[in-house]
């Protein structure tokens, strides 16, 4: 059976994850080596291995030997989860940014998309999901000073196309915590300042969304290593997922001992930082006294 979740929000990535874990329990079932299943299919254990973890794309034919290996004869059983794996190798909304978006990013927009909880601390910049054009434009700038306008137009259009999520039928929750030297950092100027932070008053007002600030006078807290992002899925066979961007790479960790590490630090931060409902007045007053009219 197709696990639960492949609905039309789940991004490619996360149906391989889905196919991946589905293909291991039924090699499992079956009581068949990972080496033995990659033999079946003229390739290595390491190939097995990644197929189940998702990290690879899936060649129709890979997949029905493997479910005749498994002893999946039903045609309806088997028919599934071919197409699962048919969609798996479909391209996401973000193929067509290929030409500014880094391969090491493409898999954390798939699993962005089909996250059902989303939590994240920023100490440098306002969230990707929570920028305003105009900040996200200033951000884009730091790190391609020289790119052409069209290019630029491209990197900011990315980026507006990933918050889309947050506006769909059945949105993620979205709980950022923000250290306050992003808020108080000048990117952009203060006119793009103004607009960054009324938006973000705007957006604690959507309850899909939760923001938290950790003001300066908290001194040290648990996260001083770094921002980084918990992805939780509504399918009970995916893992949760750590997310550290790197400035030519990114870590995805899905160790139990990386997660619990990381869960821990973020339970810390929220209870260092201020409560959200605070939020809105911290925020108005950041407006007043750093950014005025």
């Amino acid at each position: 059976m197709v696990p639960a979740g492949s609905g039309p929000t789940t991004g490619p990535t996360v149906l391989r994850m889905l196919l991946g874990g589905q293909l291991r329990r039924l090699r499992e079932s079956a009581g068949v080596t990972r080496e033995g299943a990659g033999w079946e299919i003229r390739s290595s254990e390491s190939k097995i291995s990644r197929m189940e973890l998702g990290r690879v794309g899936f060649k129709e034919r890979d997949v029905a030997d493997l479910l005749t290996l498994y002893g999946v004869k039903d045609a309806d059983e088997r028919e599934a989860l071919l197409k699962l794996a048919r969609d798996a190798n479909s391209p996401g909304w973000w193929h067509r940014y290929g030409d500014v978006l880094p391969s090491w990013f493409q898999s954390y927009l798939g699993l962005e998309a089909a996250a059902a909880l989303i939590r994240t601390y920023e100490v440098q910049f306002v969230p990707g999901l929570l920028q305003t054009a105009d900040y996200a434009r200033a951000v884009v700038l730091l790190g391609h000073a020289k790119a052409d306008p069209d290019e630029l137009d491209r990197r900011v259009g990315l980026r507006m196309q990933r918050q889309e999520l947050l506006h769909r039928a059945e949105p993620p929750q979205l709980w950022a915590v923000v250290d306050e030297a992003a808020l108080r950092r000048p990117i952009g100027g203060p006119e793009v300042m103004r607009g960054q932070i009324t938006a973000l008053i705007e957006a604690t007002r959507s309850p899909h969304v939760r923001l938290q600030v950790i003001p300066f006078d908290a001194g040290g807290h648990a996260a001083a290593g770094g921002a980084f992002t918990i992805l939780r899925f509504g399918d009970q066979d995916l893992p949760d997922i750590v997310y550290i961007e790197q400035l030519t790479s990114a870590l995805y960790l899905d160790k139990r001992e990386d997660l619990d590490f990381y869960a821990l630090a973020m339970e810390r931060l929220c209870v260092e930082a201020e409560p959200p409902e605070r939020t809105p007045e911290i925020l108005r007053r950041l407006l007043a006294e750093r950014y005025p009219d």
